[in-house]
């Protein structure tokens, strides 16, 4: 007789284990196998967007992260240099922090904690930056807090950047945002996709949960992720 795959749909069965419950199990199972096949045919309409209009050369502030002020200046960047090869996408996280921000939001450093920790895992296939309205003296001073030493930080706050990409309102107001731009072969910088938490009038705080693992390691657990909003201190 074959012995039972443990790496089967099931596993083995567990001790205890009423019919009922497997039953239980299997049919989320199944669920789960609905729901990777639906995102990865969401995933294909996403990559199959066409290129997007083209954008305005923006100009940044930036300077290395973890160097205190004053060691470093803080140079200027265009949003066409960002790109170190015509076809690499590069994704841009927009940091609600600055004008009506005046502290940085936990929710985003929370997000780009864990962006720092696979940076170099994001760069064998594209780049990567985080853009703010904050100056770059408290972006970088909340970075050097962070540990932040693998991202490019860049201050847009005297562009429209946030503005025009719908991350911030004419009052200054500040959302978390995540955008994809592409390079064209003569320089031209498009627009390719572009997602923030509020999805629709009845979703809020939802639209990039995929790009964090601590909302799906809570959804895991029998009380799910609740109330809970992260924070800067613990």
């Amino acid at each position: 007789m074959t012995p039972a795959d443990p790496f089967a749909p099931y596993g083995t069965r567990l001790p205890g284990e009423t019919p009922a419950y497997l039953a239980a199990r299997e049919e989320l199972r199944l669920a789960e196998v609905e729901l990777m096949r639906n995102r990865e045919r969401v995933a294909a309409r996403r990559r199959a967007l066409p290129p997007g209009p083209a954008l305005a050369e923006y100009t940044f502030l930036e300077g290395p992260a973890l160097l205190e002020d004053g060691d470093d200046p803080v140079q200027e960047v265009r949003l066409s240099e960002l790109f170190t090869a015509t076809n690499r996408p590069l994704i841009v996280y927009h940091f609600m922090y600055g004008k009506r921000q005046t502290s940085p939001c936990p929710m985003c450093t929370m997000w780009i904690d864990g962006y720092n920790a696979v940076a170099h895992h994001l760069a064998r296939n594209v780049d990567f930056a985080i853009v703010a309205a904050a100056d770059p003296h408290p972006l970088r001073a909340h970075a050097r807090r962070r540990g932040w030493d693998r991202l490019r930080l860049l201050s847009c706050g005297a562009n429209t950047f946030k503005y025009d990409l719908g991350s911030e309102d004419a009052e200054g107001n500040q959302d978390a945002t995540v955008s994809v731009f592409t390079r064209d072969e003569d320089g031209a910088v498009r627009h390719r996709y572009t997602s923030r938490p509020r999805m629709a009038e009845d979703i809020d705080q939802r639209g990039i949960d995929l790009l964090s693992p601590v909302w799906h390691l809570l959804d895991l657990t029998p009380q799910g992720r609740g109330d809970w909003y992260p924070g800067l201190e613990y």
